[in-house]
């Protein structure tokens, strides 16, 4: 299992820390799989630095978009996606 680094800006990390976000929306420039724990370090983008907390999590579940063809183009393009949590 892998031990994967990522910076999270800092109003994402606190609704992390409080457990009300448990998802994360990368872009797909990493590999990551079930089991691999990310850390999650927090990032103060005005200061373009870390602040020092970070928080260990285990990935339970990835979904891979590139080859899915769920909706026409021209709906992403209008529309955008939405992540939706439940749980």
């Amino acid at each position: 299992m892998a031990v994967i680094h990522k910076k999270v800006w800092k109003e994402y990390f606190a609704e992390i820390l409080t457990g009300r976000k448990r998802f994360e929306l990368r872009l797909a420039d990493f590999e990551v799989h079930e089991g691999d724990t990310l850390v999650l370090e927090e990032w103060d983008q005005e200061t373009q630095t870390y602040t020092g907390r970070s928080k260990e999590v285990v990935v339970t579940y990835a979904l891979k978009t590139k080859d899915l063809n769920f909706w026409p183009q021209s709906d992403i393009d209008t529309y955008g996606y939405q992540v939706i949590q439940f749980g």
